[in-house]
């Protein structure tokens, strides 16, 4: 046994990072969200990072597990998941919700448990690879391009948070022009070259003309639109007919592999999901019955970086393309998805990315885009470090919040400005 890669302590540092107010189609972003740092401290003192959902019922599940690590190996990240299954327990009846914080279809115990070990995961690796001197896409089995290629994340958003939430300097947008000043500000100031749009907010025909607007202002660059399945089949075909010659591919229109598979037979715009094939089990149904033609991978629900490349081997058997979808995320699962991605044949679309929406971190130095682009670290594990006192900083915050932060709840933030807002039962168009 190789005692320095023995695991000697875990620590979960639950945190609340700012968050704009950016619309989907269950309300609003809450000033903060919740977010946990995983760190796996080896007996040689190296210390890997990880991060995930923070919300409760994460940190129910991650407790257990941090508590039943040490002693193991950091490079055991297959044993991971038994022992997740082993010591985590049940996190209770999951059936029927649908989850907010990565808007990823209907949550079950399966995908919460997922959810917890991709943390823990990414820490493992990050400690793996500074022990051996390696980046973690090396310890994937290498990189196949030196950079890899991100899209801006366009939303409809409010200039600032309701009950006298401060402005952050974007503004707002709630209409074409506004959806188009803010994509020209993000390929001013980093580069992208390909737009998705946060839909599922307003009429099926506004979205359309943001659509439509954006087309005219970045010609021939590709687009996408994306309302987390607010519409139905008769809808979402409607509105891939409107936009046939201008999207790339058309994200989550409806829910479920039902309606999605009755979207795709009446289309030729191709569907990307992060809603209806989310595990494994989904996959075999959806492929059979070409529901989808894009899968948009992430690491925090496949369960990290070694299972994301197996669903892209399993992908790129089936002839179905691959992206990167993005939650409200940090530096550390920035430089997971990259590292991950590098190692990637077949990445087909450009990843999203939350990043530039945020203003917090936790890392020493924050990212940079160059040209829609990040490069891949060579530096041994991910090429982050912890930022100690910004750490401990916004620990505090969620340390003195009363309660009503922990829990992302889009709903709950939308009644801030909207006292009668009831989360919208699906489909809403």
């Amino acid at each position: 046994m190789n005692t320095a890669l023995l695991i000697d302590q875990v620590r979960l540092t639950p945190i609340l990072i700012a968050d704009p107010p950016l619309l989907n189609t269950q309300g609003v972003h809450q000033p903060y969200t919740p977010r946990l740092i995983v760190e796996v401290i080896t007996r040689d003192g190296v210390t890997g990072v990880g991060e995930t959902y923070g919300d409760g019922k994460y940190l129910d599940l991650a407790r257990p597990l941090a508590e039943a690590l040490p002693g193991r190996q950091v490079s055991d990240v297959n044993g991971l998941f038994e022992l997740a299954a082993e010591v985590c327990g049940d996190p209770g009846s999951t059936d029927g919700r649908v989850d907010a914080g990565g808007l990823r279809g209907v949550q079950t115990a399966d995908k919460l448990r997922l959810s917890v070990v991709s943390g823990f995961e990414v820490a493992c690796l990050d400690a793996f690879g500074k022990t051996l001197g390696l980046p973690v896409h090396a310890l994937l089995g290498g990189k196949v391009r030196d950079t890899v290629e991100y899209s801006a994340y366009l939303f409809y958003r409010w200039a600032a948070h309701p009950e006298g939430g401060e402005q952050d300097g974007w503004g707002a947008a709630v209409d074409p022009a506004g959806v188009v000043a803010q994509a020209r500000r993000f390929a001013q100031e980093y580069g992208f070259s390909s737009f998705k749009l946060k839909g599922g907010v307003f009429a099926p025909d506004q979205e359309i003309a943001a659509v439509r607007a954006l087309a005219e202002a970045f010609p021939g660059q590709p687009l996408r639109l994306d309302p987390n399945g607010a519409w139905s089949v008769p809808t979402s075909l409607y509105v891939a007919e409107q936009l046939a010659d201008v999207l790339e591919y058309l994200e989550d229109p409806a829910t479920g592999t039902d309606r999605m598979a009755e979207v795709s037979a009446g289309t030729s715009v191709p569907l990307a999901t992060n809603m209806c094939v989310t595990t494994l089990p989904e996959i075999a149904d959806a492929f059979a019955r070409d529901a989808v033609q894009v899968v948009l991978s992430d690491h925090h629900y496949w369960g990290g970086l070694h299972r994301t490349r197996e669903l892209a081997a399993i992908c790129r058997t089936f002839g179905v393309g691959l992206s990167m979808h993005s939650n409200t995320h940090l530096g550390i699962s920035l430089a997971a998805m990259t590292h991950v991605a590098a190692t990637v044949p077949n990445l087909d679309y450009a990843c999203d990315s939350h990043y530039p929406w945020q203003t917090e971190d936790v890392i020493t130095a924050r990212h940079t885009f160059k040209d829609g682009r990040l490069t891949v670290s060579d530096t041994p594990g991910l090429g982050v470090e912890l930022d100690r006192a910004a750490l401990d900083r916004l620990h505090r915050r969620w340390l003195d919040d009363d309660g009503t932060m922990r829990e992302r709840d889009d709903a709950a933030a939308m009644r801030k400005a909207e006292a009668d807002w009831v989360t919208p039962t699906i489909p809403r168009w």
